[in-house]
């Protein structure tokens, strides 16, 4: 029998080996100076005269095109809470080299000391105008709803939280498929949130979009089931509004009971805490449940209790089962669609548009229980997904740009290295 590999200890060792996951590299060699004359002085004044005269050159004469900048607080990072912007930086490398590995883009790590919304704001504003769009990554909730929002309207370049529509576009791919292998209409399932943070809330924003009936969606948190009397409704309303709206259209009956939330139910997706999904919840569902246990490191419930349980399809946010949710199989490819596609923002649609080509891809290979989402060595599915993405946002009227998704669909295999 294989050993068990610690990862922990590897990865401690790897960094040390390594110094880090990334580093700056030239797009050119530098053999004489007369080189050196054309790419810094005096050659270079030409450049910035130029760019000086119109800020659009800029995505073409340097770095901008494909440079996004990773921008955290260290509030919530992974399943270790608040550790702070310099102990996030081991994290947002690895963001950096999943995006430049599997998306060819140059991502660049900034985690910052800011924990007041305005503070935040300007430090990011401050900072992107020289970047092509900014991913907001681990950051706690509800302070993650209003800095994405006040960003979003503020820059002029496009601007995503990938543990708000990263996650929830990686989640929607995996239910489409879910509920296409049990035989069930995911427009019209029942479902059940456990946890009530950046992921789940966003996850309800993006299914409303999406066309299901919020009222048969039932969001719990540490309190248990939301519900417009809630005797903390008020405390709600003032302290976290995007909470108070899921609690307004959500839960149509005034479901009270945790317990009884779950007789009837399709599909209960876990974005909360180890132990958070009991077993016998399992067995009030409807038939073929699914379940998502999707906290990390620890699911909700491990997949052999759930199926003992009687689930059907079990999905988690760890690598070593079957059906991972893992947004890395997004952010990527939406950036790559994003920029080749010059588009002026990210939205949920983006992130719609994201999970059903990466719902088609699955459907494609052929699903099965164990397989309703792909993992991140088919990489065939990020130049799929960044064409697609970049076709919705001309569609849309994001981007200027006139070509088809074919062309973005080769430029993008070009510029990850498929070709």
């Amino acid at each position: 029998m294989e050993e068990k590999k610690d990862y922990s200890k590897l990865a401690i060792e790897y960094s040390k080996r390594y110094k880090g996951k990334i580093e700056l590299k030239p797009t050119l060699k530098i053999k004489s100076l007369e080189d050196l004359s054309i790419v810094y002085t005096p050659g270079v004044a030409a450049v910035s005269t130029a760019i000086s005269k119109d800020n659009r050159l800029a995505w073409d004469l340097t770095w901008r095109w494909n440079t996004v900048f990773i921008v955290t607080n260290g509030t919530r990072v992974l399943g270790l809470g608040d550790i702070g912007p310099l102990a996030s930086l081991p994290v947002m490398e690895g963001k950096s080299l999943i995006y430049k590995e599997f998306g060819g883009v140059n991502a660049v790590p900034i985690p910052i000391e800011a924990r007041e919304v305005d503070e935040f704001v300007n430090v990011v504003k401050n900072i992107s105008v020289t970047s092509g769009g900014i991913h907001l990554e681990d950051i706690e909730s509800p302070f993650c709803f209003e800095v994405l929002e006040r960003l979003q309207e503020e820059l002029k370049v496009p601007v995503w939280h990938d543990d708000q529509q990263g996650t929830a576009a990686a989640t929607l791919a995996g239910l489409i498929n879910a509920t296409k292998l049990a035989d069930k209409d995911l427009k019209k399932s029942r479902i059940i949130m456990i946890g009530a943070g950046a992921a789940n809330i966003a996850l309800f924003r993006v299914l409303e979009k999406y066309g299901i009936d919020t009222g048969n969606i039932i969001i719990g948190d540490s309190k248990g089931p939301l519900y417009g009397s809630r005797d903390d409704v008020e405390i709600i309303k003032t302290t976290n509004r995007w909470k108070y709206e899921v609690m307004k259209k959500s839960n149509k009956d005034s479901i009270m009971d945790a317990d009884k939330t779950f007789d009837g139910a399709d599909i209960v997706v876990g974005f909360s805490r180890e132990g958070a999904i009991k077993p016998e919840w399992i067995k009030r569902m409807n038939s073929k449940p699914i379940v998502f246990a999707n906290a990390n490191p620890n699911p909700e419930i491990l997949p052999e209790t759930a199926y003992k349980a009687g689930a059907y399809i079990v999905s988690t946010g760890r690598s070593d089962y079957p059906n991972q949710i893992n947004n890395s199989l997004i952010f990527p490819a939406v950036f790559r669609g994003i920029l080749d596609s010059k588009a002026a923002k990210i939205d949920d649609f983006t992130a719609i548009a994201a999970a059903e080509e990466l719902a088609a891809f699955a459907q494609e290979k052929g699903l099965s229980k164990d397989y309703i989402v792909p993992n991140m060595e088919e990489r065939e599915i990020y130049p799929r997904i960044s064409a697609r993405v970049a076709e919705d946002a001309i569609k849309r009227g994001l981007s200027d740009l006139k070509e088809e998704k074919e062309y973005f669909y080769n430029k993008a295999k070009e510029i990850i290295g498929l070709k």
